[in-house]
């Protein structure tokens, strides 16, 4: 019996947080790497893989016919959740594009935020965006893992139609900290986002942009608030 491929590190973590037996919606699947070894691991049964570009739905088509677990995948050539129906995915993954992408996807799929679906999303850039959206736009964030693939950390948000307790500026940008919470990767993700809180605090410092005096305040207050958490954070740990 030939050897499973491996998952990297980032598409490992996000498989992780996959509950066994969930109805699968895996959207921009690339080349199908994570639902081809999810199902080959007996994690789920089957999977509906979606991506904008012929191309890498091809190759992960191909992925599947070589796996022999073809007959369990719905490819599906189309922009997000556009040509997924509702009862076809518990669990949907839109992972590997911006945040900004993401919240668009979540946006303007009408049955988003019906009961009943839990999402994992892996934002590539713009994490911020992306927590702002789903705190105002009806859905709940459980949980944020942290991910490092090479020299990059990467956040996955898992995220349910429901309420939440607003996020402030701080959080928007650094995810919401509980005491206790297990998360080895969180203070040196802590000490990066701060840093580029200070700089862009700096660049819009040194701005003369009629537009940034309201943009400068905001980023002065989201530095400070998540100095804060890190301070908070550093303290729990010792």
């Amino acid at each position: 019996m030939k050897r499973l491929f491996a998952l990297s590190p980032r598409l490992r973590a996000i498989a992780d947080q996959v509950p066994a037996g969930t109805r699968l919606a895996d959207i921009g699947t690339d080349h199908g790497r994570l639902p081809v070894w999810l199902i080959r691991q007996g994690i789920i049964t089957g999977a509906v893989a979606s991506d904008l570009r012929p191309g890498p739905l091809g190759k992960a088509q191909a992925l599947a016919r070589r796996w022999e677990v073809a007959d369990r995948l719905s490819f599906r050539l189309c922009d997000g959740l556009a040509k997924i129906a509702p009862d076809e995915a518990q669990t949907v993954v839109i992972a590997g594009m911006g945040g900004e992408t993401i919240a668009d996807i979540l946006e303007r799929t009408f049955w988003s935020r019906a009961p009943g679906h839990r999402y994992i999303l892996q934002p590539m850039s713009g994490q911020d965006g992306l927590r702002r959206y789903l705190s105002a736009h009806g859905f709940a964030i459980r949980r944020e893992v942290l991910v490092e693939e090479g020299e990059t950390l990467y956040v996955i948000l898992l995220a349910q139609p429901g309420k939440m307790a607003p996020l402030t500026e701080g959080e928007i940008w650094v995810g919401r900290q509980e005491r206790g919470m297990e998360s080895p990767l969180r203070g040196r993700y802590l000490a990066q986002e701060v840093k580029k809180l200070h700089r862009a605090v700096e660049g819009l410092e040194r701005s003369e942009a009629p537009g940034d005096g309201p943009k400068l305040a905001q980023y002065r207050l989201a530095a400070e608030q998540a100095e804060a958490l890190k301070e908070e954070w550093e303290q729990w740990q010792r």
